[in-house]
Protein backbone atom coordinates (compact mmCIF):
# COMPACT_ATOMS: atom_id res chain seq x y z
CA UNK A 1 0.00 0.00 0.00
CA UNK A 2 1.06 3.50 -0.93
CA UNK A 3 0.76 6.25 1.18
CA UNK A 4 1.59 10.20 0.43
CA UNK A 5 3.95 12.18 1.71
CA UNK A 6 2.40 15.72 2.03
CA UNK A 7 4.04 19.32 2.99
CA UNK A 8 2.39 20.39 6.15
CA UNK A 9 -0.23 22.69 7.12
CA UNK A 10 1.58 26.29 6.78
CA UNK A 11 0.31 28.78 9.57
CA UNK A 12 -1.62 31.50 8.17
CA UNK A 13 1.50 33.86 7.42
CA UNK A 14 3.36 31.69 5.01
CA UNK A 15 1.56 31.15 2.00
CA UNK A 16 4.32 28.64 0.55
CA UNK A 17 7.87 26.98 0.66
CA UNK A 18 10.60 24.78 -0.87
CA UNK A 19 12.52 21.70 -0.42
CA UNK A 20 15.72 22.13 1.45
CA UNK A 21 17.04 18.83 1.57
CA UNK A 22 15.52 15.26 0.84
CA UNK A 23 17.61 13.18 3.52
CA UNK A 24 16.50 9.99 1.91
CA UNK A 25 16.53 8.41 -1.55
CA UNK A 26 14.21 6.78 -4.02
CA UNK A 27 14.49 3.16 -2.89
CA UNK A 28 15.90 3.54 0.52
CA UNK A 29 13.78 2.15 3.19
CA UNK A 30 12.18 4.63 5.89
CA UNK A 31 11.12 3.80 9.25
CA UNK A 32 8.20 5.48 11.41
CA UNK A 33 8.75 9.21 12.73
CA UNK A 34 12.21 9.51 10.47
CA UNK A 35 12.98 12.38 9.32
CA UNK A 36 12.50 12.01 5.34
CA UNK A 37 12.42 16.32 4.18
CA UNK A 38 12.86 19.26 4.97
CA UNK A 39 10.95 22.50 3.77
CA UNK A 40 12.17 25.76 4.25
CA UNK A 41 9.47 28.93 4.63
CA UNK A 42 10.75 32.42 4.89
CA UNK A 43 10.74 32.22 8.55
CA UNK A 44 11.74 28.67 9.47
CA UNK A 45 12.80 25.39 8.29
CA UNK A 46 10.09 22.73 8.56
CA UNK A 47 10.73 19.00 9.06
CA UNK A 48 8.31 15.98 7.73
CA UNK A 49 8.20 12.71 9.03
CA UNK A 50 7.76 9.67 8.15
CA UNK A 51 4.16 8.56 8.54
CA UNK A 52 4.69 4.56 8.59
CA UNK A 53 7.77 2.04 7.60
CA UNK A 54 8.13 1.23 4.02
CA UNK A 55 10.56 2.02 1.24
CA UNK A 56 10.29 5.86 -0.72
CA UNK A 57 9.44 5.18 -3.57
CA UNK A 58 8.59 8.30 -5.82
CA UNK A 59 9.62 12.30 -5.40
CA UNK A 60 7.20 14.40 -6.92
CA UNK A 61 9.27 17.72 -5.77
CA UNK A 62 13.04 18.12 -6.35
CA UNK A 63 15.36 19.59 -3.84
CA UNK A 64 14.76 23.62 -4.58
CA UNK A 65 11.12 23.23 -5.99
CA UNK A 66 8.18 25.28 -4.95
CA UNK A 67 5.40 23.90 -2.34
CA UNK A 68 2.13 24.70 -1.11
CA UNK A 69 0.62 23.81 1.92
CA UNK A 70 -0.76 19.71 2.28
CA UNK A 71 0.87 19.41 -1.09
CA UNK A 72 1.84 15.57 -2.07
CA UNK A 73 5.44 15.95 -2.60
CA UNK A 74 6.45 11.93 -2.60
CA UNK A 75 5.05 8.37 -1.81
CA UNK A 76 6.13 5.70 0.72
CA UNK A 77 5.61 1.80 -0.17
CA UNK A 78 4.30 0.76 3.20
CA UNK A 79 5.99 -2.70 4.21
CA UNK A 80 8.51 -3.16 1.34
CA UNK A 81 11.05 -2.55 3.73
CA UNK A 82 12.88 -6.30 3.74
CA UNK A 83 12.74 -6.65 0.33
CA UNK A 84 14.13 -3.25 -0.74
CA UNK A 85 16.56 -4.20 1.21
CA UNK A 86 17.34 -7.63 0.13
CA UNK A 87 17.79 -5.76 -3.65
CA UNK A 88 20.16 -3.46 -2.68
CA UNK A 89 22.20 -6.09 -1.32
CA UNK A 90 21.87 -8.29 -4.23
CA UNK A 91 22.37 -5.40 -6.88
CA UNK A 92 25.43 -3.91 -4.45
CA UNK A 93 27.18 -7.55 -4.07
CA UNK A 94 28.67 -8.22 -7.56
CA UNK A 95 29.76 -4.34 -7.74
CA UNK A 96 31.80 -4.46 -4.97
CA UNK A 97 33.69 -7.65 -5.86
CA UNK A 98 34.31 -6.04 -9.65
CA UNK A 99 35.67 -3.22 -7.84
CA UNK A 100 38.12 -4.88 -5.88
CA UNK A 101 39.44 -6.55 -8.82
CA UNK A 102 40.56 -3.55 -10.63
CA UNK A 103 42.33 -2.13 -7.89
CA UNK A 104 45.87 -1.03 -7.69
CA UNK A 105 47.45 -0.69 -4.92
CA UNK A 106 51.23 1.38 -5.36
CA UNK A 107 52.75 4.76 -3.80
CA UNK A 108 52.42 8.01 -4.29
CA UNK A 109 55.74 8.52 -6.21
CA UNK A 110 54.68 5.55 -8.14
CA UNK A 111 51.95 6.96 -9.17
CA UNK A 112 53.12 10.09 -10.14
CA UNK A 113 56.20 8.67 -12.09
CA UNK A 114 54.01 6.36 -14.02
CA UNK A 115 51.73 9.06 -15.17
CA UNK A 116 54.29 10.96 -16.71
CA UNK A 117 55.71 8.51 -18.72
CA UNK A 118 52.32 6.68 -19.75
CA UNK A 119 52.84 3.09 -17.69
CA UNK A 120 49.74 1.24 -17.05
CA UNK A 121 50.12 0.69 -13.48
CA UNK A 122 47.66 -2.84 -13.87
CA UNK A 123 50.45 -3.77 -16.08
CA UNK A 124 53.21 -4.11 -13.60
CA UNK A 125 53.73 -6.23 -10.73
CA UNK A 126 54.79 -5.04 -7.26
CA UNK A 127 57.68 -5.83 -5.18
CA UNK A 128 56.68 -4.39 -2.17
CA UNK A 129 54.53 -5.37 0.80
CA UNK A 130 51.51 -7.28 -0.23
CA UNK A 131 51.91 -6.48 -4.05
CA UNK A 132 52.57 -3.15 -3.51
CA UNK A 133 54.07 -1.70 -6.55
CA UNK A 134 56.97 0.97 -5.59
CA UNK A 135 58.62 3.70 -7.63
CA UNK A 136 61.29 1.13 -8.29
CA UNK A 137 59.00 -0.91 -10.27
CA UNK A 138 58.09 1.77 -12.68
CA UNK A 139 61.74 3.01 -13.17
CA UNK A 140 62.55 -1.11 -13.73
CA UNK A 141 59.50 -0.66 -16.50
CA UNK A 142 60.63 2.02 -17.98
CA UNK A 143 64.22 0.50 -18.47
CA UNK A 144 63.04 -3.00 -20.13
CA UNK A 145 63.64 -3.80 -23.41
CA UNK A 146 59.96 -3.05 -25.37
CA UNK A 147 58.00 -5.77 -26.01
CA UNK A 148 57.33 -7.68 -29.23
CA UNK A 149 53.25 -7.19 -29.42
CA UNK A 150 52.94 -3.94 -30.97
CA UNK A 151 50.82 -1.78 -29.16
CA UNK A 152 48.51 0.99 -30.88
CA UNK A 153 49.78 4.20 -29.85
CA UNK A 154 47.17 6.71 -27.91
CA UNK A 155 45.69 9.72 -29.60
CA UNK A 156 47.27 13.05 -28.99
CA UNK A 157 45.58 14.78 -26.50
CA UNK A 158 44.75 18.13 -26.36
CA UNK A 159 46.50 19.93 -23.92
CA UNK A 160 44.81 23.40 -22.87
CA UNK A 161 47.00 26.20 -21.43
CA UNK A 162 45.51 27.43 -18.39
CA UNK A 163 46.54 30.89 -16.48
CA UNK A 164 47.87 31.21 -13.36
CA UNK A 165 45.41 33.21 -10.85
CA UNK A 166 42.65 32.01 -12.44
CA UNK A 167 39.20 34.10 -10.80
CA UNK A 168 36.53 31.09 -10.22
CA UNK A 169 32.81 32.21 -9.89
CA UNK A 170 29.96 30.30 -7.68
CA UNK A 171 26.25 31.03 -8.98
CA UNK A 172 23.87 29.75 -6.35
CA UNK A 173 19.86 30.68 -5.92
CA UNK A 174 19.02 32.97 -3.06
CA UNK A 175 17.70 30.47 -0.36
CA UNK A 176 13.69 31.78 0.62
CA UNK A 177 15.28 32.74 3.98
CA UNK A 178 17.41 35.05 2.95
CA UNK A 179 15.24 36.60 -0.13
CA UNK A 180 12.88 37.00 2.45
CA UNK A 181 15.36 38.99 4.71
CA UNK A 182 16.08 41.08 1.81
CA UNK A 183 13.27 42.01 0.50
CA UNK A 184 11.94 43.12 4.96
CA UNK A 185 15.19 45.33 4.98
CA UNK A 186 14.33 46.79 1.55
CA UNK A 187 10.66 47.46 2.38
CA UNK A 188 12.26 48.82 6.12
CA UNK A 189 14.16 51.32 4.32
CA UNK A 190 11.39 52.80 1.78
CA UNK A 191 8.20 52.28 4.18
CA UNK A 192 9.83 54.13 7.27
CA UNK A 193 11.55 57.95 7.94
CA UNK A 194 14.52 55.85 9.68
CA UNK A 195 16.67 57.78 11.59
CA UNK A 196 19.32 56.89 14.03
CA UNK A 197 20.67 58.83 17.20
CA UNK A 198 23.68 56.96 19.34
CA UNK A 199 24.96 57.75 22.60
CA UNK A 200 27.55 55.09 24.97
CA UNK A 201 27.35 53.30 28.40
CA UNK A 202 30.15 52.36 30.42
CA UNK A 203 30.11 49.34 30.93
CA UNK A 204 32.25 48.62 34.04
CA UNK A 205 29.61 48.26 36.73
CA UNK A 206 28.17 45.44 34.83
CA UNK A 207 31.36 43.45 34.08
CA UNK A 208 32.06 44.07 38.15
CA UNK A 209 28.44 42.84 38.88
CA UNK A 210 28.75 40.18 36.51
CA UNK A 211 32.37 39.23 37.81
CA UNK A 212 31.15 39.17 41.32
CA UNK A 213 27.92 37.20 40.93
CA UNK A 214 29.14 35.30 37.77
CA UNK A 215 29.42 31.55 39.34
CA UNK A 216 26.68 32.45 42.31
CA UNK A 217 24.16 32.70 39.41
CA UNK A 218 25.35 29.81 37.68
CA UNK A 219 24.98 27.39 40.53
CA UNK A 220 21.78 29.10 41.61
CA UNK A 221 20.07 28.85 38.46
CA UNK A 222 21.07 25.84 37.28
CA UNK A 223 23.51 26.08 34.77
CA UNK A 224 22.25 29.28 33.43
CA UNK A 225 25.44 31.37 32.62
CA UNK A 226 24.99 35.04 33.72
CA UNK A 227 25.67 37.73 30.60
CA UNK A 228 24.92 41.32 29.42
CA UNK A 229 22.02 40.49 27.69
CA UNK A 230 20.14 39.83 30.34
CA UNK A 231 20.87 43.09 31.76
CA UNK A 232 20.11 44.83 28.15
CA UNK A 233 16.30 43.01 27.93
CA UNK A 234 15.22 44.17 31.58
CA UNK A 235 16.92 47.60 30.97
CA UNK A 236 14.93 47.76 27.16
CA UNK A 237 11.50 46.59 29.06
CA UNK A 238 11.96 49.10 32.09
CA UNK A 239 12.71 52.19 29.62
CA UNK A 240 9.67 50.79 27.05
CA UNK A 241 7.19 51.31 29.94
CA UNK A 242 7.80 55.10 30.30
CA UNK A 243 8.32 55.87 26.64
CA UNK A 244 5.43 54.27 25.06
CA UNK A 245 6.20 55.19 21.64
CA UNK A 246 8.78 53.26 21.34
CA UNK A 247 6.71 50.43 22.23
CA UNK A 248 4.22 51.05 19.07
CA UNK A 249 3.78 50.41 15.89
CA UNK A 250 1.75 51.67 12.60
CA UNK A 251 -1.18 49.91 11.13
CA UNK A 252 -1.77 52.13 8.23
CA UNK A 253 -3.11 55.71 9.60
CA UNK A 254 -3.57 54.13 12.55
CA UNK A 255 -1.01 53.85 15.89
CA UNK A 256 -1.06 50.52 17.84
CA UNK A 257 0.02 51.15 21.88
CA UNK A 258 1.13 47.59 23.27
CA UNK A 259 0.23 46.99 26.66
CA UNK A 260 3.10 44.21 26.21
CA UNK A 261 7.22 43.96 26.46
CA UNK A 262 7.97 41.16 23.68
CA UNK A 263 11.80 42.18 22.84
CA UNK A 264 13.17 39.56 20.06
CA UNK A 265 16.73 38.80 20.29
CA UNK A 266 18.72 39.27 16.81
CA UNK A 267 20.54 35.72 16.31
CA UNK A 268 22.53 35.12 13.67
CA UNK A 269 22.69 31.29 11.97
CA UNK A 270 24.34 29.64 8.54
CA UNK A 271 20.92 30.49 6.96
CA UNK A 272 20.87 34.10 7.73
CA UNK A 273 19.84 36.83 10.65
CA UNK A 274 16.11 35.24 12.48
CA UNK A 275 14.97 36.92 15.45
CA UNK A 276 13.20 34.83 17.78
CA UNK A 277 10.99 37.03 20.75
CA UNK A 278 10.85 37.07 24.41
CA UNK A 279 7.02 37.32 25.75
CA UNK A 280 6.79 39.61 28.70
CA UNK A 281 9.71 40.50 29.32
CA UNK A 282 8.79 42.96 32.04
CA UNK A 283 7.82 39.98 34.24
CA UNK A 284 11.08 37.51 33.40
CA UNK A 285 13.94 37.32 35.59
CA UNK A 286 17.47 38.00 34.62
CA UNK A 287 17.70 34.61 35.00
CA UNK A 288 14.95 33.82 32.39
CA UNK A 289 15.58 36.19 30.14
CA UNK A 290 19.33 34.55 29.93
CA UNK A 291 17.82 30.77 29.45
CA UNK A 292 15.55 31.90 27.14
CA UNK A 293 17.87 33.61 25.10
CA UNK A 294 20.20 30.37 25.15
CA UNK A 295 17.61 27.85 24.21
CA UNK A 296 16.47 30.27 21.20
CA UNK A 297 20.33 30.03 19.77
CA UNK A 298 20.16 26.31 20.16
CA UNK A 299 16.90 25.72 18.39
CA UNK A 300 18.39 28.82 15.86
CA UNK A 301 21.31 26.87 14.87
CA UNK A 302 19.71 23.99 14.55
CA UNK A 303 16.97 25.24 12.24
CA UNK A 304 14.34 23.90 15.18
CA UNK A 305 12.81 27.64 15.49
CA UNK A 306 8.76 27.50 15.39
CA UNK A 307 6.64 30.02 13.55
CA UNK A 308 5.22 31.29 16.68
CA UNK A 309 8.88 31.96 18.55
CA UNK A 310 9.23 34.61 15.59
CA UNK A 311 6.38 36.43 15.39
CA UNK A 312 4.91 39.35 17.47
CA UNK A 313 7.56 41.17 18.44
CA UNK A 314 7.15 45.02 19.89
CA UNK A 315 10.41 46.14 20.06
CA UNK A 316 14.45 44.19 18.80
CA UNK A 317 17.64 44.31 20.64
CA UNK A 318 21.00 43.12 17.94
CA UNK A 319 24.39 42.59 19.04
CA UNK A 320 27.07 42.94 16.18
CA UNK A 321 29.55 43.47 19.02
CA UNK A 322 29.94 39.68 19.12
CA UNK A 323 31.61 40.10 15.70
CA UNK A 324 33.82 43.10 16.79
CA UNK A 325 31.94 45.61 15.19
CA UNK A 326 32.32 49.09 17.20
CA UNK A 327 29.42 51.31 15.76
CA UNK A 328 26.52 50.62 13.13
CA UNK A 329 22.75 51.35 12.15
CA UNK A 330 20.53 48.74 12.63
CA UNK A 331 17.43 48.78 10.19
CA UNK A 332 14.09 48.49 11.93
CA UNK A 333 12.29 45.03 12.10
CA UNK A 334 8.91 46.22 11.00
CA UNK A 335 5.86 46.43 11.80
CA UNK A 336 8.30 47.62 15.21
CA UNK A 337 8.96 51.53 15.46
CA UNK A 338 12.78 50.83 17.19
CA UNK A 339 15.65 48.94 16.78
CA UNK A 340 18.61 49.04 19.86
CA UNK A 341 21.89 48.04 18.59
CA UNK A 342 24.86 46.57 20.84
CA UNK A 343 28.50 46.84 19.45
CA UNK A 344 32.31 45.57 21.05
CA UNK A 345 33.06 46.94 24.28
CA UNK A 346 36.19 48.85 24.16
CA UNK A 347 38.94 50.75 26.53
CA UNK A 348 38.86 54.18 25.83
CA UNK A 349 40.33 57.31 27.77
CA UNK A 350 37.11 59.13 28.94
CA UNK A 351 37.10 62.31 31.20
CA UNK A 352 36.19 61.32 34.50
CA UNK A 353 36.26 63.82 37.57
CA UNK A 354 38.53 66.17 35.48
CA UNK A 355 40.81 62.89 35.15
CA UNK A 356 41.52 61.12 32.14
CA UNK A 357 40.51 57.22 33.27
CA UNK A 358 40.55 53.98 30.63
CA UNK A 359 36.91 53.00 31.16
CA UNK A 360 35.20 49.91 29.00
CA UNK A 361 32.94 51.66 26.85
CA UNK A 362 30.16 50.40 24.51
CA UNK A 363 28.51 52.48 22.05
CA UNK A 364 24.72 52.28 21.66
CA UNK A 365 22.46 53.12 18.53
CA UNK A 366 19.09 53.26 18.13
CA UNK A 367 17.09 53.56 14.99
CA UNK A 368 13.08 54.46 15.41
CA UNK A 369 10.84 55.95 12.90
CA UNK A 370 10.61 59.33 12.66
CA UNK A 371 6.89 59.18 11.47
CA UNK A 372 5.87 57.59 14.93
CA UNK A 373 8.84 58.38 17.56
CA UNK A 374 9.69 62.16 17.84
CA UNK A 375 13.97 62.55 18.45
CA UNK A 376 13.14 63.76 21.95
CA UNK A 377 11.81 60.39 23.08
CA UNK A 378 14.23 58.60 21.09
CA UNK A 379 17.32 60.29 22.63
CA UNK A 380 15.89 60.05 26.29
CA UNK A 381 14.89 56.35 25.47
CA UNK A 382 18.06 55.71 24.50
CA UNK A 383 19.96 57.71 27.87
CA UNK A 384 17.32 55.80 30.42
CA UNK A 385 18.43 52.89 28.81
CA UNK A 386 22.11 54.21 29.49
CA UNK A 387 21.51 54.86 32.98
CA UNK A 388 20.15 52.07 34.30
CA UNK A 389 22.79 49.90 32.64
CA UNK A 390 25.87 52.12 34.33
CA UNK A 391 23.62 51.61 37.61
CA UNK A 392 21.99 48.76 37.32
CA UNK A 393 20.05 49.56 40.97
CA UNK A 394 17.86 51.54 39.00
CA UNK A 395 15.94 48.43 37.49
CA UNK A 396 15.18 47.37 40.68
CA UNK A 397 14.54 50.43 42.09
CA UNK A 398 11.98 52.16 38.95
CA UNK A 399 14.15 55.04 39.28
Amino acid sequence: MAIQIKAPQFPESIEEGSIATWHKQVGEAVSRDELIVDIETDKTVLEVVAADDGVLTEVMKKEGDVVSSQEPIGKIEVGAVVASTLEKRVEAAPAAESHLDTVVVANPAARKLAEENNIDLASLSGTGKDGRILKEDVQNAMTAPAADTPVAEEPAKLVVPISLGERAEKRVPMTRLRATIAKRLLDAQHNAAMLTTFNEVNMGPLMDLRKQYKELFEKTHNGTRLGFMGFFVKAAAEALKRFPAVNASIDGNDIVYHGYYDIGVAVSTERGLVVPVLRDCDRMSIAEVEGGIRSYAAAAQEGKLAIEDMTGGTFTITNGGVFGSLLSTPILNPPQTAILGMHKIQERPMAVNNQVVIQPMMYLALSYDHRMIDGKDAVQFLVAIKDMLEDPARMLLDV
